[in-house]
């Protein structure tokens, strides 16, 4: 780390960056763009300390084709829950092809999968079945990373609204290099390079997650239909 001044015993996350640190990393990041800011930030941090996550989903491949640009050796992980649609694991297998990914699966606990498929938690408790699938495979590896990089922007959802630069999320610092790019801009990058969405982006689907929790919808309006429920957890 090349900037950031570590100060504070007392710091819960595993960079050791206590409030004032984080805010004054998105003071310095904040007037960057999305790509200048994904630079930056393996100059000022251990590359083999950045955890970079995808879902596979509508338009990850605006997010992958520039961070495979930027670091081609990053393992990307994905979450891999037993409920995706084929239609997510092909798009995967075809950006791994076409952008010459490293991805790395992640799978929950079998024991407690087959719990959660046999009692159908998607329909009875979808937080906790989102628990076992997808934030306790991560909980199991976030300890060996200092930052996780997302691609979550600011007008998915209103939590994503009110997210910063930088932030310190269950002992991790987590990096939303994409939290202010529009919707505009996003998918000028996507025609201008002519990038490929997830097959279902053309059936009307705007979201994409599990089989069981996922219709057809603006936004994020076809997820977790008929509950209060618009995160899986991952990000709060």
């Amino acid at each position: 780390m090349s900037e950031v001044v570590l100060s504070a015993p007392d710091a819960s996350n595993s960079a050791g960056l206590n409030a004032q640190e984080i805010e004054a990393l998105n003071e310095r990041y904040r007037p960057l763009d999305f790509e200048a800011r994904l630079h930056k930030l393996y100059t000022d941090f251990a590359p083999e300390k950045v955890m970079v996550t995808s879902s596979f989903a509508a338009t990850s491949a605006y997010f992958l084709h520039i961070i495979s640009r930027i670091r081609p050796e990053q393992v990307i992980l994905f979450i891999d829950t037993g409920f995706h649609f084929p239609e997510t694991l092909l798009y995967r297998d075809y950006l791994i092809g076409l952008y010459h990914l490293r991805v790395q699966d992640l799978k929950a606990d079998e024991y407690q999968h087959q719990y959660s498929e046999k009692e159908k938690l998607y329909e009875s408790d979808p937080d906790f079945c989102c628990t076992i699938n997808k934030i306790n495979p991560l909980e199991a590896i976030k300890p060996n990373y200092d930052i996780w990089v997302s691609s979550l922007m600011n007008w998915q959802t209103d939590h994503r609204a009110g997210l910063e630069i930088f932030e310190e999320r269950r002992g991790i610092i987590k990096f939303n290099p994409m939290i202010d790019v529009s919707r505009e801009q996003r998918d000028a990058y996507i025609l201008e390079h002519k990038l490929p969405f997830h097959p279902l982006v053309n059936e009307g689907y705007s979201s994409i997650g599990c089989t069981h929790c996922t219709v057809k919808g603006e936004g994020r309006s076809g997820r977790w239909l008929g509950k209060p429920k618009t995160e899986c957890g991952l990000h709060l």
